[in-house]
């Protein structure tokens, strides 16, 4: 069965036909460019939308009202953001190396996770996975309704996740060249130490942006917990709207607490690939 997402349509090659100039091509940006072609024009957006919506927060009554009433459930965002992306991460490792194994059970199960996770919308994963299948376990292992809500959250978006960073993890690990680990096996290296001391380290190298990535989209899929209850950013925001009414306030107040954050963290991130990038330049 094809991946989701995967496209089904068969490429078929045409014979004797003459080229369509007609259709743009893409070119590359070089220094002859104009500056304004250049300028990072969505930068500047981004950096107004963020200093109005920032005055509004300081200067006018309402905004900082809002504010002050959201911002407690900051630190539950980024409690569930950490812990989420870290359980997650060890899932999905474990789940990238069955799919990437020899052993026929191992892998079609790891396959099928994948494939299940990515199949099922994630709000609907959250609901199965909070109140189903955690109180089932938990009533099975004879400690009924000891999960507390917060951690159901937690465990529900980690295990969501994970389906997602094993594939992440999956392809750095393919894309460590094949003589590389023949060179480890005939140096009297088991699959395991090899794997451990060859393939490991540059495939988690070569993971570490798109890893970024994934952290801020678990930043900002911490919004959907607010359906089961957990008084995160979202679900304070929406607990002062419904209370007073003051829907632009508090929206628009809770907009500015998510795309700062996000910003911040891209910015980040940017600067940790240009440092890999520059560390694979040095290597060569």
């Amino acid at each position: 069965m094809p991946a989701f997402g995967n496209s089904s349509r068969s490429h078929t090659a045409s014979l004797d036909l003459a080229p369509d100039t007609s259709a743009p091509r893409w070119t590359h940006r070089n220094d002859t460019d104009p500056w304004y072609d250049t300028f990072p024009w969505w930068g500047v957006i981004v950096a107004v939308v963020l200093v109005v919506l920032g005055l509004l927060v300081a200067f006018n009554e309402g905004y900082n009202i809002a504010f002050d009433r959201i911002i407690p459930g900051l630190w539950l965002t980024v409690k569930a953001t950490v812990y989420s992306f870290v359980i997650s991460c060890v899932i999905g490792m474990v789940i990238a190396l069955a799919r990437t194994s020899q052993n026929v059970v191992a892998r079609n199960l790891a396959r099928s996770y994948v494939e299940l996770i990515r199949g099922i919308p994630i709000l609907v994963l959250i609901f199965t996975i909070a109140l189903v299948i955690v109180p089932s376990v938990s009533d099975a292992l004879g400690q009924p309704n000891r999960v507390p809500q917060e951690w159901r959250a937690i465990i529900a978006l980690s295990l969501i996740y994970a389906g997602y960073i094993a594939e992440i993890f999956r392809a750095g690990i393919q894309s460590v060249d094949r003589g590389q680990i023949e060179a480890g096996r005939s140096l009297g290296l088991s699959r395991r130490e090899t794997t451990r001391s060859i393939v490991l380290p540059q495939a988690i190298r070569a993971v570490v942006p798109p890893l970024g990535n994934d952290f801020i989209a678990i930043l900002k899929d911490t919004s959907l917990l607010s359906v089961l209850g957990v008084l995160e950013l979202t679900q304070r925001g929406r607990q002062y709207a419904s209370g007073s009414f003051k829907f632009r306030d508090s929206y628009l107040a809770l907009t500015f607490i998510y795309l700062t954050l996000t910003v911040v963290l891209s910015l980040l991130l940017g600067v940790v690939e240009r440092r890999l990038s520059q560390d694979r330049k040095g290597a060569r």
